[in-house]
């Protein structure tokens, strides 16, 4: 349904969209006839970034965004105003020093004499020498820029023909400029690409040399830092007399691991001789034991002398970290003991007691062992406590060295690396840069001429420019313009609906007559509709009032068509004119009987309402109401009067604009309906109106919607 209408819509403005869209293509073509014809010269550059070949050894490959990132950056700096500045320079000097200049003449080209020609020269010359700018705050430098604008070489119109793109995933870049001299199109490409290379080639060979420049200062750096760490480690072994802590540490933890095994070793002689010692006295009586600490007091006077040598030979042993000498000393004097002891034995063999005597000799040499035992632990504790210190005297200095050679170790590490990209870095800037044109540009011939193409697309955008208004008008509108739509935006439902009746004037006399009966087949097919359905929501109840929600909705033809309706199947009906404000009915039929004087309680009045097919009942358009003519119980009773005279009473009543005087007829009414005008919207002062014919509840029997185009349900 909303598509019909947008349709009819567009038919309703067909000249619009014919008119406009042909005005356009009119104007293109006149503007665009005397357009010059276009010259593209375009050539490539090869990059060298995803070409293996152009790529040293041992480089790196990179990866898809940074190969994207380089291609961006590369077409970016392409389009720097440093770039196509020195393009201007020369395109502009070639002008002014050439026979056959690119273009014509601008007027402020024209105007350079002589002498300013000269200046003009030298400036431009400097300028792209420098790869200077021309400064907006100097009067001459603006001038001189006024004229490169004038010839359309400035940077801005440059980049707006030129096209810069990379061939999809290849190593090339795309370059592309248009204008209407062939020889201008091939020169300004060529030109780029051969600036663009000089300024790429010298910035990235100054970069270069900045990086090797910083890794050579880096490097020098790190080799001072390296040799000041290493000549203090060298001072703080010297300081400290350490030549090779680690083996330092190693020879005394194994010293004292030596010396704590001979220990345990001595502890196990001074356990086991003990022991054999208090076996030995426990074969002995006191009285016994007595005498043989006697004889062992004679024995240990003789090599008492013996046993402190021999004391002082096992601590020199021990300290000497069991030297072979004192080895000797010590079992020398050990065998003099025994010498001694075995003399001592032999002397007492003759003695009856001899058995005893050997145990006394035994106990003799058990407690000379045990004493050398004892005193090999004493000597065994201080030489461990004595090397326990000397490591730990090693060991903060053992940190400390570590800590210091660690650091020495990262800073050769680091080292190495700066060194391998220092490397790199001038290998890097000594190899030739990767950019270069792969093949000049050459004059081309004319392109297709475009100017059909945009006569064409200028007539179809302004059409659909005026279709999109249009569109944009019927979105916007609210107005209601079908009879579904009135029911389901009101809630009231809907009796039936009128074709509008075309014609610039409307006569109410003659519009029922045989000359307009074409015309008017299909109103008289909808109003017999309208009728049956007032005849379903009456139910023998004769009083329609009929209304709208505004002036000119066509309440007047409805109610004057409905009485003609209604006589022709033989009923009698009264057609009463209750519009005051607009007392259309009156003023067409000219009726005899007027509500002011039939309405009225008086006894003088002679009633003559004529029991006709069709009698109308009129008002002389006076300023006032209905209950103003008289109270509601003589009304009702004038009412009823009617009823038993007519089949159906018909009243127009005023519009709801003035709610109050329709309100009043509106009272005395079996049945109302309302006139809608299709193409109206429901504003403010409408919605109340519809709310109140809400509020008549059964009372209000629908619309009638007015003016309908053609088929309004399908």
């Amino acid at each position: 349904m909303e598509l019909k209408d947008f349709v009819s819509l567009l038919k309703r403005y067909k000249l619009i969209l014919i008119i406009l869209p042909s005005v356009a293509i009119v104007a293109t073509y006149f503007y665009t006839r005397k357009l010059p014809d276009v010259y593209t010269s375009q050539t490539q550059i090869s990059t060298g970034i995803v070409d293996q070949s152009q790529k040293l050894p041992d480089e790196a490959v990179a990866g898809e965004s940074q190969i994207f990132i380089q291609f961006s950056n590369i077409m970016t700096m392409m389009k720097m105003n440093r770039i196509l500045n020195q393009v201007s320079y020369q395109l502009i000097l070639h002008d002014l020093t050439s026979r056959e200049p690119f273009r014509k003449p601008s007027k402020l080209f024209k105007d350079l004499n002589p002498s300013a020609r000269a200046h003009a020269i030298e400036v431009y010359t400097k300028l792209y020498n420098v790869h200077g700018l021309l400064q907006s705050w100097d009067e001459d430098q603006r001038g001189l820029s006024s004229v490169i604008s004038s010839m359309q070489y400035d940077p801005g119109s440059i980049q707006s023909k030129m096209t810069v793109y990379r061939n999809e995933a290849s190593d090339y870049i795309h370059i592309d400029y248009s204008s209407d001299n062939p020889q201008l199109s091939a020169f300004v490409v060529n030109t780029i690409v051969k600036e663009f290379i000089t300024y790429y080639t010298s910035s990235e060979r100054e970069n270069q040399l900045k990086a090797v420049r910083f890794l050579d200062s880096l490097l020098a750096a790190k080799k001072y830092l390296m040799d000041v760490k290493r000549d203090s480690l060298k001072r703080f072994k010297i300081d400290n007399h350490i030549l090779d802590i680690t083996n330092q540490a190693a020879s005394l933890y194994n010293q004292i691991a030596d010396l704590d095994n001979r220990k345990q070793q001595a502890d196990a002689e001074v356990a086991s001789n003990s022991g054999a010692i208090r076996e030995i006295d426990n074969k002995f009586n006191p009285h016994e034991r007595k005498n043989f600490e006697n004889f062992r007091n004679q024995v240990n006077a003789k090599i008492t002398r013996n046993k402190d040598l021999q004391k002082t030979f096992v601590n020199s042993w021990v300290k000497s970290s069991y030297n072979p000498y004192y080895q000797a000393k010590v079992d020398s004097i050990q065998r003099v003991i025994d010498d001694q002891i075995s003399q001592t034995i032999d002397e007492t063999s003759d003695n009856p007691a001899s058995a005893k005597a050997s145990l006394q000799a035994q106990k003799m040499d058990l407690e000379i062992k045990l004493n050398l035992a004892r005193y090999s632990i004493s000597t065994f504790n201080g030489e461990i406590t004595k090397l326990r210190s000397q490591l730990d005297l090693l060991v903060p200095l053992q940190a400390k060295i570590q800590e210091m050679e660690k650091s020495l170790d990262d800073d050769s590490k680091e080292y190495l690396e700066l060194l391998a990209k220092d490397n790199q870095a001038s290998v890097t800037a000594n190899f030739s840069s990767k950019l270069r044109q792969v093949e000049l540009a050459t004059p081309g011939g004319a392109e297709a001429s475009k100017k059909m193409l945009l006569t064409i697309a200028a007539g179809i955008i302004v059409e659909i420019f005026c279709i999109l208004i249009l569109f944009i008008l019927f979105y916007l509108d609210d107005s209601i313009r079908h009879p579904k739509t009135l029911a389901n935006k009101t809630g009231l439902p809907v009796l039936g609906y009128l074709n509008v009746i075309k014609g610039s004037t409307l006569d109410l006399k003659k519009i029922w007559e045989i000359e307009n009966r074409g015309k008017m087949q299909q109103f008289k097919d909808l109003l017999r509709s309208i009728r049956f359905e007032i005849d379903q929501e009456l139910h023998g109840n004769k009083i329609l009032a009929i209304t709208s929600l505004g002036d000119g909705d066509g309440k007047t033809l409805l109610a004057i068509s409905l009485a003609y309706s209604y006589s022709i199947i033989n009923k009698r009906v009264l057609l009463i004119d209750g519009n005051f404000s607009n007392p259309t009915i009156s003023k067409t039929v000219q009726p005899k009987l007027f509500i002011e004087d039939y309405f009225r309680d008086d006894p003088d009045y002679k009633d003559v309402i004529l029991n006709t097919s069709i009698s109308v009942l009129g008002n002389h358009g006076s300023d006032i109401t209905l209950l103003e003519i008289e109270n509601e119980r003589i009304i009702q009773q004038k009412f009823s009067k009617l009823k038993s005279m007519y089949d159906i009473i018909i009243i127009e009543v005023q519009d709801m604009d003035k709610m109050n005087k329709a309100k009043e007829w509106l009272l005395f009414a079996d049945k109302t309906i309302a006139v809608f005008e299709a193409r109206q919207s429901l504003d403010e002062n409408r919605k109340a109106s519809v709310k109140y014919f809400a509020s008549l509840g059964s009372k209000f029997a629908g619309w009638i919607f007015n003016k309908a185009t053609a088929e309004p349900y399908s």
